[in-house]
Order: structure tokens, then sequence, then C-alpha cells
């Protein structure tokens, strides 16, 4: 009885599995003749700097999301000296693809490769561009002028 019941329990599993196997393509109608294949193509969504306006600092550089850009004074051109503690507080903006406002040049944006951690920075005019903690939505720019060497970053910014 024993080898009649292990036999019969084989028998399901080959079942299941096949049943398990089939491709839901294998049931699929082929396109007509006149008709042609839709071919699905993954595109990657670049998002959009954007152009914000402020009464107090003008029009200054955000993210897709309106979150502002800043510059750090104390930075040079290829080059961040914003780590450990400051970069807690004025996180890395490392966006891998992006549109820019109209009237910006993309030229003006590259990477470079952060020495603390190896990550990528996107730079503006050579520059590394961040984030400040405190800005918490769309439009704040808490940061600007932050200990006389936090700034936003516009068309007009003059890197020294």
């Amino acid at each position: 009885m024993t080898k009649k019941l292990w036999m019969a329990s084989l028998f399901v599993m080959l079942l299941l599995l096949a049943a398990c196997g089939k491709s839901d393509n294998d049931n699929a109608a082929e396109p007509a003749a006149d008709q042609e294949p839709v071919v699905e193509t993954a595109v990657e969504e670049s998002a959009s700097l954007k152009l914000l306006e402020n009464e107090a600092v003008g029009d200054y550089l955000a993210d897709s999301e309106g979150m502002t850009l800043y510059y750090f004074k104390k930075d040079e051109a290829g080059k961040s000296n914003c780590s450990g503690e400051c970069v807690e507080k004025w996180p890395p903006f490392t966006a891998k693809q992006f549109d820019v406002p109209a009237g910006w040049n993309k030229e003006d944006f590259a990477t470079i490769k952060r020495e603390d951690n190896g990550m990528e920075q996107v730079t503006y005019k050579g520059f590394p561009l961040y984030y400040f903690v405190k800005d918490q939505k769309e439009g704040d720019t808490n940061g600007q002028g932050v200990k006389d060497v936090w700034f936003i970053v516009n068309s007009e910014t003059a890197f020294k």
C-alpha cells in the first residue's frame, strides 16, 4: 500500500511541476500579419533642476523636488572640503541624470569623486553642490548665508 501511495504522490508532484513550468506565452495569440509587434523599451527618466524664486535671495537652483542646492565657499574647484559632521548637515547632491533650466549650460555641471567615501557628487562650474538638512520642504532656503560660507546657487554665482 505504501508503494502505491508513494507512486501516486510522485505522479501528482510531476503534474504540479509540469504545470508550474508552463509559460504564459504558450497560449498567447500571434499578432496579425498586418500588425507590427509592440516593442516595449525602458525609458530612464531624468529629473529636471528647477529655478525657484525667493524674495530674500532672488532666483536660485533647486533639484526636481524643489529642494535648494548650495555651494560651500571653502570648497575648491573639483574638491569638496566638507566631510564628517559637515556632510551630516550638508548632504551632497548626487543625482545621476538631470536636465538643466533654460538659460543654464549643461556643460557647467559635472561630477567629482568624494575623497571621504568615493561617491560621485554633482558640481556646478567645478564646485560641489549640497543640500541643507534644515530645509524640509520645497522653497526652503534656510542654508543661505550660514556662517557666511554657505550660499544658494544661481546664474550669477561667482566662485572664489
